[in-house]
């Protein structure tokens, strides 16, 4: 069988790779696994070396990364070339931080000397997606090889070169072979490799069905996970927040990416006494956004990623409208070739409309009306999801007590969610568990080894 990978702005097919036979994933978890052995005896001063080079060479090789993910997936280029800033970012961080967080803890008892340590697991594999094909994996590989881990990683299947350059540059920058590999196979090979008895553990990030079944997979062969799922996240708009601070960071947040990510905004929960103007600067803002090449400077909104989750996506636009909702903006399949779905506003978004009750993959805001702070509330926990939200006041007193109120595994007052190397990163709910980055993530997947020494 063949993976092909398909610039989503053309419709062309880039290249064709063959897919690893079952025999040879396994054999690379096998080979992981050995150099495992070595690698989790190994400093952290030795593990820092290869990790400073590998964000030296992502920062190198910028523009060639940022350009890569324009062709297989649609990204902008700016947006890009930040996400692999970002990707140096993370590794810079563990590098410098891995040493500190993993530090063993005293802790005080009837023993002569007691404390936990933190070992590494083996052999983690990562299940990730194509929206940020390089920072996903690097959030995950860079503590994850700090910890004194391996990675075997099962990329989407069309951001197949991502996937191929992520474990070139982590094989030039001095890690031993088979510290990371990119296993080239499909969904339908990936219980196998959850099974491989050399497996320890598995991460994913994607869709809510996805982290439910690698779940199921994974636990009845008692492998421990950590899901970052869907999100739907709400921003709320009170009263008194800076209108003009509130728009721009929401039509920001929900266009990144093509609105393609895990903690987009996509409700935006409007308090009644601002509900119109808060509307009416929003779609005028939307309206400047440009849609277009992500390899031409200036582009704001490339292509969704594939043409059936562009057409997923229209058919929840048109569904919510048949229910009810005011189309403000957008809302039509552009002709041509490639997936383009243009900004779209939805408004009078209410409960049984797939923009409430669904996560919305793409360019599509959905704005709510609420009564009130408490209105508002209750209708951003109204949701299966609990990822990020975010809310705007211009009272951060008041902002920081509406946050803690929000069921959410991230909350942001006055600014748009976002993750950051030294802040835990995950949700609550159908959006997942576990925790990545900071010093909560890269405890994920080490063993907490309780040590009793009594003399």
């Amino acid at each position: 069988m063949a993976i092909t990978s398909i610039n989503p702005a053309t419709g062309k097919t880039i290249k064709t790779y063959d897919e690893m036979t079952p025999e040879q994933a396994a054999a690379a978890v096998a080979q992981a696994h050995e150099t495992w052995r070595a690698w989790r005896a190994t400093s952290f001063a030795e593990r820092v070396k290869p990790m400073k080079k590998t964000a030296e060479m992502l920062r190198k090789r910028k523009d060639e990364l940022a350009r890569l993910m324009a062709v297989e997936m649609g990204k902008p280029l700016m947006q890009g070339a930040a996400e692999v800033e970002k990707c140096a970012w993370a590794c810079d961080y563990y590098a410098d931080n891995a040493e500190k967080h993993l530090t063993p803890e005293s802790i005080k008892t009837d023993a002569s000397n007691s404390y936990v340590a933190f070992e590494p697991l083996g052999v983690v594999l990562a299940i990730m997606p194509w929206n940020f094909p390089l920072w996903q994996v690097y959030r995950f590989a860079a503590p994850a090889l700090m910890a004194g881990n391996v990675g075997v990683l099962k990329h989407a299947s069309n951001v197949p070169g991502c996937a191929l350059v992520i474990e070139e540059i982590f094989n030039q920058a001095g890690f031993p072979e088979g510290a990371f590999r990119s296993l080239l196979i499909g969904n339908a090979q990936v219980r196998a490799v959850i099974e491989h008895p050399l497996i320890r553990a598995v991460t994913l990030t994607g869709s809510t069905p996805a982290g439910k079944a690698v779940a199921s997979e994974a636990g009845a062969v008692l492998k421990k996970t950590v899901l970052e799922l869907g999100g739907s996240d709400p921003y709320l708009v009170l009263e008194d927040a800076d209108l003009d601070q509130a728009v721009q960071t929401c039509v920001n947040s929900r266009l990144i990416n093509a609105g393609q990510s895990c903690i987009a905004a996509k409700r935006f929960i409007v308090v009644e006494p601002v509900r119109a103007a808060f509307t009416e600067r929003f779609v005028a803002l939307m309206k400047t956004k440009k849609m277009g090449d992500p390899l031409k400077e200036g582009t704001d909104v490339g292509p969704q990623a594939r043409h059936n989750l562009r057409d997923d996506l229209h058919k929840q636009v048109l569904a919510s409208v048949e229910r009810g909702a005011k189309l403000l903006l957008g809302g039509e399949v552009p002709p041509g070739a490639g997936a383009y779905y243009p900004p779209t506003v939805l408004a009078d978004v209410k409960p049984g409309m797939p923009a409430y009750d669904e996560e919305l993959f793409g360019p599509v805001a959905a704005i709510i009306g609420a009564k009130n702070e408490e209105d508002a509330v209750r209708i951003a926990n109204d949701t299966i999801f609990g990822l990020g939200a975010a809310v705007f006041t211009k009272d951060t007193e008041r902002g920081e007590r509406v946050a803690r109120k929000l069921e959410a595994g991230s909350t942001f007052v006055n600014s748009l969610v976002a993750s950051d190397p030294r802040l835990p990163f995950g949700g609550i709910k159908e959006s997942g568990y576990g925790r990545e980055l900071g010093s909560y993530g890269i405890k994920e997947f080490v063993n907490a080894k309780t040590v009793y020494v009594k003399s």
